[in-house]
């Protein structure tokens, strides 16, 4: 009914302005209880063979929101409600900001895909620490796993952002059950400069202090999808050096594969063109890293989940097949993994990862 009825309405209007105007009716609605009672009774699905242990966390199942759908915290009982085993919020930044100028989101139907420039805009993370306090004292807090996901205030300059990641992951420690460092998108000027090596070691110092301080909590990092395999295996070297918990693979990519190569806005690419990328970068660590790997990208479908599994995924997320496909996707993901599973005769997710690493 979506991609019949819904999608081609919603599609022939500006695609921030029907971004923002979806996160504000789902926030009303996380806010009704009979609806939410409603929709939690016909969109999870509820099976012991999708149930996942990751970083000491446990998920209903292995499918997860993206950042950047919900920057701002402000719909989490509905993502909930649809059946995500986890959110992730964000990219959250220490100050509040506007992010870049419009128009900043594209949408490219024939390829399945979206390019942003969005710029982490964001309420910044005081703002948003205070939304979730008074989420948490509604009674309303999911009981999936929340990730906070971490950007780089864009007036701070490199060579102060672990002090700025510090203080945003400080405010926000409360209320994140892990925390993704967000190094990669393309958006922000010179944030990818901090994958190099030691702009990256800085980074995760001054976080791990913020640990150290506030108690145990796990911590990823997100790459770019347009890394080569040396440096794919350096950060993972890092990750391990700097006892990380896992790696988020991976952003958006400003290369243009495929039938979208002669679009010309500037940006990243997100959807189905990333694919491939995205599934290599994911192969190329799972070969070098025995951490935990949350793979993103171009993940419409439950074959595109499986080959992630398969490939050595822990977790997968998504945002734009979500934009695509609409409010089924997960239940839809999810439905099909269990029959994927039953067809190869595996117990459960755990144990298709488990032989695939043998």
């Amino acid at each position: 009914m979506y991609s019949r009825f819904a999608r081609p309405l919603l599609f022939r209007f500006d695609p921030e302005s029907v971004h923002d105007l979806t996160i504000r009716l789902l926030s009303y609605a996380s806010k009704q209880s009979l609806l939410l009672n409603w929709i939690s009774s016909n969109f999870p699905v509820s099976d012991d063979r999708l149930r996942t242990q990751v970083m000491g966390l446990d998920f209903p199942n292995p499918i997860g929101l993206a950042a950047g759908l919900d920057k701002n915290g402000l719909a989490l009982p509905i993502w909930e409600a649809l059946g995500f085993g986890t959110i992730e919020l964000g990219s959250v930044t220490f100050k509040g900001q506007s992010g870049n100028t419009k128009p900043r989101l594209f949408r490219l139907p024939k390829s399945s895909a979206l390019i942003n420039r969005m710029g982490f805009n964001n309420e910044g993370s005081t703002v948003i620490a205070t939304r979730l306090s008074l989420l948490r004292d509604s009674g309303k807090w999911p009981k999936i796993p929340i990730g906070i996901n971490v950007g780089r205030t864009k007036t701070v300059t490199n060579n102060l952002a672990p002090e700025d990641y510090a203080k945003s992951m400080a405010i926000l420690w409360p209320y994140g059950d892990y925390f993704v460092v967000n190094v990669s998108s393309p958006n922000t000027l010179g944030l990818r400069d901090l994958q190099a090596s030691a702009a990256l070691e800085s980074v995760l110092n001054a976080i791990n202090k913020v640990r150290d301080n506030l108690g145990f909590k796990p911590i990823l990092v997100k790459i770019a999808p347009d890394l080569g395999p040396s440096k794919v295996e350096e950060i993972a070297g890092l990750a391990h050096k700097h006892s990380l918990d896992g790696i988020v693979a991976t952003n958006t990519t400003v290369t243009r594969p495929g039938t979208t190569k002669r679009f010309n806005e500037a940006g990243g690419l997100s959807g189905k063109p990333l694919s491939e990328l995205a599934l290599q970068t994911l192969r190329t660590l799972s070969t070098i890293t025995d951490l935990p790997i949350i793979s993103v990208g171009g993940i419409f479908s439950a074959q595109d989940a499986y080959a992630r599994f398969t490939a050595g995924a822990s977790l997968i997320q998504g945002y734009t097949a979500f934009v695509f496909h609409g409010p089924t996707w997960v239940r839809d993901i999810n439905q099909g993994l269990i029959q994927l599973l039953n067809r190869d005769g595996y117990k459960n997710i755990s144990e298709l990862r488990k032989s695939k690493a043998t």
